[in-house]
């Protein structure tokens, strides 16, 4: 008769399971919840004590832990040598090991103190499972009821196929390492309040995997547990599958509403990460006028993107003169672009843009208006989401083959308190609201970036060349494509000038203040050819770099 170890904590499906098993001719053997329900049920149950010829202990804490049950367990039937070893001690094999864990997770996320916490530490179940999958030619391992009807199907066909006894065994181990894995999170966040022994009621200091400690040290290991959100039609191209995944515990683009439109692509969800990115350094607080460091009344950040950058960029009144301003920038980019806004989208606003072909607009609020006017679009995703700049030292990750960077996310919050000015000339107020403006927008631009502004607008973008001259010349020519008169405008770059000639550059096309990290060599070459040129130049002493 074939020996079934049936031990659950969830008790789902489980009289179904033993019933069908018991008519199968398994012998059913079991430990005290459990083997109380089956016998509730009218089952015949064998105790594992009567087993083992050994009491339970502790109140629970020693039942499984003995030979009796573990040399059944891992005993290869092609070797005679371990059926030798059974009959010498007068014990028998076990087929079947059906067997989930102690609610661990549950009772942390219900509060458990460590004392009631490590009663929910399963030490027998973990290693009756590991047992019987390292041994899963011989015995079928089952840790999910879900498993429990294709067993019972592989059972009634008479024999049950090698891959699905690999199957079973892959998901127990799957299984025992995040249950390993849970408890090692709730150590690592307890920290002191383990090792004195934190009272009843008393709750230890918890952490997520994902979180990170201000001293910037990172983990020597780092497991990040990630939920399938949804499949995705494709990738960046049609012949690459895709999914979204989400971290537990984080906010972003997983708290996002789509209000209508087609289902959102990969590229959709990379263009939106970056243009909720862009205009985020304009949210809360600091989306005051004059970029956030000047006061003045608060404005509406746009943002318009193309492949992750911004192609124009614009505080206004509101959301209409915003995006109006945005737009000029570069409207031939921002066809089928990407549209952000730092507060709710008007009914204007929505008009204005329901005339352009766009694929994607992220507020975090539409007005009925604005909903009214662009439902007649019925493909334009409308997302709705929160625009932060988010938390200091909140963790960033990227994939590279073969395995994940990681670092703090770029701050989108910036103090003036290392800025300083370099040259003879100081900038003007104007200078100063232009400044602080192109300083914010050139942190979402890809690097080597380079922003031209006027009036709180961008008028020319340089983004991703090899060359920061180049970047240079490229936001020039965009500034001329549409008319705009350089003369007069500021200039950000996100890193340092490595020569005076990004500097020349700026000066022959008419810019007169520019604001620039500092850090390199040549600073004060490059300071030089600001004063040569009149140029007023501020030194923020932070790079903002975008690969």
């Amino acid at each position: 008769m074939p020996r079934a170890i049936l031990s659950v904590s969830n008790k789902t499906g489980l009289v179904e399971f033993a019933r069908d098993l018991a008519q199968l001719g398994w012998e059913l053997v079991s430990t005290g919840g459990t083997a109380k329900s089956l016998r509730d049920a009218g089952l015949f149950v064998r105790d594992v004590a009567e087993i083992t010829g050994h009491p339970e202990m502790m109140d629970g804490r020693v039942k499984t832990l003995h030979p009796a049950v573990h040399a059944g367990i891992l005993a290869r039937r092609d070797v005679a040598a371990d059926a030798e070893a059974l009959a010498a001690q007068g014990y028998e094999p076990v087929d079947l090991v059906a067997v989930n864990l102690y609610r661990f997770r549950e009772a942390v996320a219900a509060g458990a103190d460590t004392a009631a916490a490590m009663g929910k530490v399963d030490i027998g179940g973990p290693t009756m499972l590991r047992a019987a999958a390292k041994n899963h030619e011989n015995v079928l391992v089952v840790v999910d009821p879900a498993d429990y009807r294709r067993v019972l199907d592989a059972l009634r066909s008479g024999a049950v196929e090698l891959t699905l006894r690999a199957k079973l065994a892959g998901k127990v181990f799957r299984h025992t390492a995040e249950y390993d894995r849970a408890i090692a999170e709730f150590f690592s966040g307890a920290g002191a309040g383990v090792g004195a022994g934190a009272g009843a009621g008393e709750r230890p200091r918890t952490s997520t995997s994902t979180s990170m400690e201000a001293s910037a040290e990172w983990p020597t290991q780092l497991r990040l547990d990630l939920a399938k959100l949804q499949d995705l039609r494709y990738g960046e191209n049609p012949d690459q599958a895709a999914a979204f995944y989400a971290i537990a515990g984080t906010g972003g683009l997983p708290s996002l509403r789509q209000l209508q439109g087609k289902e959102l692509s990969f590229n959709n969800l990379m263009d939106i990460d970056a243009a909720v990115m862009a205009v985020s350094a304009f949210a809360g607080a600091g989306a005051a006028g004059g970029g956030g460091g000047g006061g003045g009344e608060r404005k509406v950040a746009c943002a318009i993107l193309k492949h992750t950058t911004p192609c124009g960029v614009a505080l206004g009144e509101d959301a209409l003169a915003a995006y109006q301003g945005a737009l000029a920038t570069d409207p031939t980019s921002a066809f089928g672009g990407i549209v952000a806004y730092s507060a709710a989208v008007s009914g204007a606003a929505a008009e204005a843009m329901a005339s352009h072909f766009l694929e994607v607009i992220v507020a975090p609020a539409f007005e009925p208006e604005a909903l009214a006017a662009l439902g007649r679009k019925k493909n334009l995703r409308l997302i709705e989401m929160p625009i932060e700049a988010g938390a200091t030292g909140e963790p960033d990750y990227r994939s590279v083959r073969g395995g994940i960077l990681a670092q703090h996310r770029l701050r989108m919050t910036f103090s003036e308190d290392d800025w300083k000015v370099v040259t003879k000339r100081a900038p003007t107020d104007a200078e100063w609201r232009d400044l602080r403006f192109a300083w914010r927008v050139v942190a979402a631009v890809k690097s080597n970036a380079i922003v031209l502004a006027r009036d709180e607008r961008t008028i020319g973008i340089g983004a991703g060349q090899m060359s920061r001259v180049d970047s240079s010349r490229v936001a020039v020519m965009k500034a001329h494509d549409q008319g705009f008169e350089v003369g007069g405008a500021a200039l950000a770059s996100d890193a340092f000038f490595p020569f005076r000639d990004g500097v020349d550059a700026a000066a022959g096309a008419g810019a007169r203040a520019v604001i620039q990290p500092g850090g390199s060599v040549r600073d004060e070459e490059v300071i030089a050819a600001a004063d040569e040129h009149d140029l007023a130049m501020v030194l923020t002493g932070r790079r903002v770099f975008r690969h």
